[in-house]
């Protein structure tokens, strides 16, 4: 049994996240293996890890590399209605409370990146499953990059770091894993208490404040990041002074405007 495994089964602590585990050496994508199990009725918590994948992905539709070394991993969830635009706050705060625990400072980029020092150190991805226009199942999955140099790969060796190089150090990836987990379920049952995971999500965001330009498909706009809706949506001061809501897109500084 992989070290990982055995770790979280001594530790972990949870009621239902992680607590029914599936462990593969190689995965082409653990959201595909995590998809599969919850159509097949997966209860809540279900989780799967991946040694490393071979076309693991991240949000609009990019790559997310995945060697060994790292955590990938999701995890099923069947959210109430009301909890599902929460999911990326609490995916996000999850890992952020994890790496800081660690004593390691950290910020969120909008919606649910988690840099240091302005490198991302965390990509997190969720998709849903339907029934009749219901969402019947969330699945959160989360790469983190923990025990490799980064420098080493080309296609990230620009924007990302890693924990051992923060920390100059190796840690047990099951014990990042293991606080993950602790983390996400905690949020999850606070999600009848909106405002305060939104808080913090906001409190914790490097976006805020910023001059910043967002993508959504074919479009871009520029503007100053205000503020975080009750819906979870980035709201951005245009230069005419009006606000507008940013549902969905990937976020960029301006150049002077911080990390």
């Amino acid at each position: 049994m992989p070290d990982i495994v055995n770790y979280l089964k001594n530790n972990l602590a949870t009621g239902f996240i992680g607590r029914e585990l599936h462990y593969l050496p190689v995965a082409s994508s653990t959201q595909d293996v995590a998809r599969d199990l919850a159509e097949k009725g997966a209860p809540e918590g279900t989780a799967v890890i991946a040694g490393r994948q071979q076309s693991g992905r991240g949000r609009l539709g990019r790559t997310w590399l995945s060697p060994e070394g790292g955590l990938a991993t999701s995890v099923v969830l069947r959210p109430a209605m009301p909890a599902v635009h929460l999911l990326p706050a609490i995916s996000a705060l999850a890992v952020l409370r994890t790496v800081r625990g660690l004593g390691i400072g950290a910020g969120i980029k909008w919606p649910n990146d988690v840099l240091i020092n302005g490198r991302k150190v965390c990509g997190i991805l969720i998709e849903h499953g339907l029934a009749g226009g219901i969402v019947s199942y969330s699945i959160i999955g989360i790469g983190i990059n923990i025990n490799f140099d980064t420098g080493l790969y080309p296609e990230i060796a620009g924007f990302a770091t890693s924990l051992s190089l923060q920390l100059g150090y190796e840690l047990p990836v099951g014990r990042v894993a293991l606080s993950v987990y602790t983390e996400l379920e905690a949020l999850y049952l606070q999600a009848e208490k909106p405002a305060a995971i939104i808080s913090e999500w906001a409190a914790s965001m490097d976006t805020l404040g910023r001059r910043v330009k967002v993508q959504s498909g074919n479009s871009t706009v520029e503007g100053v990041a205000e503020t975080i809706s009750g819906s979870g949506h980035l709201l951005l001061r245009m230069d005419d002074g009006s606000l507008q809501e940013i549902l969905a897109g990937d976020v960029s500084p301006m150049p002077g405007s911080g990390q």
